[in-house]
């Protein structure tokens, strides 16, 4: 096992006196190709193009003598210091950090970040990254080959929003650029870089500067300064919302749903928007369908108004779902059978709707299991008292239909 093992952070500022110090005594040097071309690298040390970090701790694993790792930015900040600390590899870790590209990033731009998300790109799981600049109004991207500012911007399309692209951050060819993301795709750019994605509209602590979570809106669900808890009485959004939207079976939907950050959640029939809204407060990116202009519009407003983001499409399902990314659960408020087979065939993990009748529930179903879904059926009934003299005020009784994706074999 090595020795010692110093991770060295590079930000293109010179060393610092212990980076130098742990250079001259190193008998192995890890890092990308402009690191080991810094003069401070021992001529007599090792080089280890670093490609593979696992390969790279492996081999400073086996290595006797005294190891460097040099990495860009913060090396403990989504860096190589969570791969060479893994228990497999027993090293002993000590870090000079120095500023991270995300740090440096939101400089440049001359912004503060503290109410920013933070995400990893890969093309394997880029939707992921897309889906939380889609939910959230700051987001910082680190980007790899093939998920750079053209794939995040063409897969936001529909979804207006403002990117700041830093290239090669500390060197001679640093470019810092702010385009609309309808004009991202239209540039080549150097990966891997840095993207600030911003947009929509921010309210409650993080428009008025307040907060102190870091990387938390003041409209989640879980943020201090937000409505406290989900499933909120009708009156919290105004009233008046339809039989699909009571807050029992709103609440047992998103209990079935479980949507999180990094989701996309497909709001069928949104209606009055609670549904949509209390997704969009569990930090989902969520997409609300209708085919009324005004349901739409009441949910855009309601979203301003608890300061999260959501998309409102006007449009009837289930035309108008062929033109939609894809999603990772989905409620349906309106539209029969026809709507579950044709979210069915997009394969989310999870579709939840209801029922009035049990002839309904059972067609429901039918959509459900014919479309590879485990199906799950619940009669909801609930009856509200007026507790000034203890009576019953209303009675509703619903059937809840869950789908759960199975597997394929």
């Amino acid at each position: 096992m090595a020795d010692r093992v110093t991770v060295i952070g590079w930000d293109g500022s010179p060393p610092t006196a212990a980076a130098r110090s742990a250079l001259a005594a190193a008998t192995l040097v890890a890092g990308a190709a402009h690191h080991l071309a810094l003069p401070e690298v021992p001529p007599a040390a090792e080089r280890i193009r670093l490609g593979s970090v696992t390969l790279a701790a492996r081999r400073i694993a086996q290595h006797r003598g005294t190891a460097v790792v040099l990495a860009d930015g913060d090396p403990g900040f989504f860096g190589v210091v969570r791969t060479l600390r893994a228990p497999e590899y027993g090293l002993e870790v000590e870090v000079v950090p120095a500023v991270s590209s995300v740090a440096a990033a939101f400089a440049r731009a001359g912004m503060p970040w503290d109410d920013a998300q933070i995400v990893v790109a890969h093309s394997r799981d880029l939707r992921r990254a897309v889906n939380v600049c889609r939910a959230h109004p700051k987001v910082a991207v680190l980007t790899s080959p093939g998920a750079g500012p053209a794939e995040l911007a063409l897969l936001l399309d529909g979804v207006h929003r403002t990117f700041v692209i830093c290239e090669d951050l500390g060197t001679a060819r640093e470019r810092v650029t702010v385009l609309t993301s309808d004009k991202v795709a239209d540039h080549v750019w150097r990966d891997p870089n840095v993207v600030i994605v911003v947009g929509g509209s921010p309210s409650g602590a993080a428009a008025q500067g307040t907060g102190w979570l870091a990387g938390t809106p003041g409209g989640e669900a879980g943020h201090p300064t937000g409505p406290r808890g989900w499933g909120l009485p009708d009156r919290a959004y105004g009233g008046a919302l339809g039989e699909g939207e009571s807050v029992q079976l709103r609440t047992a939907q998103l209990a079935r749903l479980g949507p999180r950050v990094g989701d996309l959640v497909w709001d069928i029939g949104s209606g009055g928007g609670a549904a949509a809204v209390e997704a969009a407060r569990f930090g989902a990116a969520v997409i609300a369908v209708d085919a009324d202009p005004d349901a739409c519009a009441r949910a855009a407003a309601l979203a301003r108004r608890y300061g999260v983001q959501l998309q409102a499409v006007h449009g009837r399902a289930p035309q108008i779902l062929e033109e939609l990314p894809e999603p990772d659960v989905v409620r349906i408020g309106a539209g029969g059978a026809a709507v579950v087979t044709a979210c069915a065939a997009r394969r989310p993990e999870r579709i939840v709707t209801h029922a009035a009748t049990r002839d309904q529930a059972e067609a429901l179903g039918r959509a459900l299991a014919d479309g590879g879904y485990e199906v799950e059926c619940a009669l909801l009934q609930s009856v509200e008292l007026d507790t000034s003299v203890w009576v019953e005020r209303e009675r509703s009784v619903v059937f809840l239909l869950s789908g759960y994706r199975v597997p394929h074999p």
